[in-house]
């Protein structure tokens, strides 16, 4: 189930804060902007469609917040509108309700109050249909550096077959654009500049077109652009583009910054991308301890191997063991074959769709696309099938590459 999008709208820090907490708190709900000024409010609606706004009232200008939640229910109708005070009045309570909000919520925030309010909000998004209008994230990701993300990001989305945007979030240094051969007028930095009148038209203009299926959001043209792009564009990025495809893959660096951090938040799934070496181990290691620490549930991480060969020397169980978790890919060694792709300008999935790293890669983003129903495979034996007791969310696969572990 995709999550709820929120906006808030509050001149108090605190209760912002507590909102902002109580609703990362779950995994059902994202706030997608944090707004102070009521004149800006509706224009962000329009553009965001979030699911639901919050705003938080205050007892000494209960008519200007009656008249604004008017203005936004008129606006978007689609968007839930709730309340929120500590020690509201019955009248003031009311008066929201009459001018058109669809929920109170108590300041300090309840747990039991809060999911109902999420009930409800669910509800009337699956009502207007916004449950279905929410592209399946998949960020792709590594602690370390040269583990070959950008390849594998690049033709996980040539792969999809459907609808997919490919974000080039290394903002820095990306070069998306070079794996796919495409060469973008616009990127990120575009769209986060012209955040406040983005229309229909002007977004399409930022995209670069690959194929019919296959589209580009490129990281930033000039290195400084960068530094003006803040969390709070990503995540509207991210959610303005998720209502125009069916998948959005991540290209993402392998830092853990604000930016990637809330990327790799409002993702859906996590590829970690590791190679079967020691130093690839340990980052990957680091890596589920801070995602461990962020929240995030298991069955939201997918490792996956790069640059595989059946003449590594290591032990898979002992790898697994040593992370506590599942490798669901193996992605076939071919140095001529990948850097013949990235020398085209085009997806080896498309150039080589007989190979075996292109058959893997295929598997994968069957998984992956798998994994949006609810519907990962059963598990079968396999060579490493016993390794763990604990049942897996994302199911368990057999492993598509013979591996000599004596």
């Amino acid at each position: 189930m995709h999550s709820l999008s929120f906006i808030t709208l509050s001149k108090n820090p605190e209760a912002a804060k507590e909102i902002r907490d109580a609703l990362s708190g779950t995994s059902r709900a994202r706030v997608l902007a944090e707004i102070q000024d009521p004149d800006t409010l509706v224009v962000d609606a329009l553009r965001l469609r979030p699911s639901a706004v919050i705003i938080v009232m205050e007892s000494d200008g209960a008519e200007k917040a009656f008249a604004l939640i008017k203005k936004l229910s008129a606006s978007v109708p689609e968007t839930s509108i709730i309340t929120a005070a500590s020690n509201a009045s019955p009248n003031l309570i009311l008066g929201s309700m009459r001018a058109g909000a669809r929920e109170f919520l108590q300041l300090p925030i309840i747990a039991d109050e809060l999911r109902t309010v999420l009930d409800h909000v669910a509800e009337l998004a699956a009502a207007e249909g916004q449950a279905h209008k929410q592209a399946h994230t998949i960020g792709v990701f590594s602690s370390k550096g040269g583990t070959g993300v950008s390849f594998l990001s690049a033709n996980l989305a040539a792969a999809m077959n459907v609808s997919t945007l490919l974000v080039d979030l290394n903002l820095q240094a990306g070069d998306a654009a070079s794996f796919i051969g495409v060469n973008p007028k616009y990127s990120l930095a575009d769209f986060a500049a012209n955040r406040n009148r983005l229309d229909d038209a002007l977004i399409s203009s930022l995209v670069t077109n690959h194929s019919a299926n296959l589209s580009l959001l490129a990281a930033p043209l000039e290195a400084h652009e960068a530094e003006d792009i803040t969390v709070q564009d990503v995540s509207e990025l991210l959610h303005v583009m998720g209502r125009r495809h069916e998948y959005l893959v991540l290209d993402l660096p392998h830092t853990f910054d604000p930016i990637t951090v809330a990327a790799l938040d409002l993702a859906d799934d996590i590829l970690l991308v590791m190679t079967m070496d020691i130093p690839g181990i340990r980052s990957t290691k680091r890596a589920l301890k801070i995602f461990e620490r962020l929240g995030y549930p298991r069955g939201k991480i997918r490792v996956v191997v790069n640059r595989w060969s059946k003449n590594i020397d290591i032990k898979l169980q002992k790898v697994e063991a040593h992370l506590a978790e599942q490798l669901i890919g193996f992605v076939p060694n071919d140095y001529p074959k990948v850097i013949e792709s990235i020398n085209l300008g085009q997806p080896l999935v498309q150039i080589e769709p007989s190979s075996k790293l292109t058959i893997e890669l295929k598997r994968i983003a069957s998984l992956l696309q798998g994994s949006e129903h609810k519907s990962s495979p059963q598990p079968r034996k396999g060579l490493l099938g016993a390794v763990f007791g604990r049942p897996r969310n994302n199911g368990s696969l057999e492993l598509s590459v013979t591996t000599d572990l004596a």
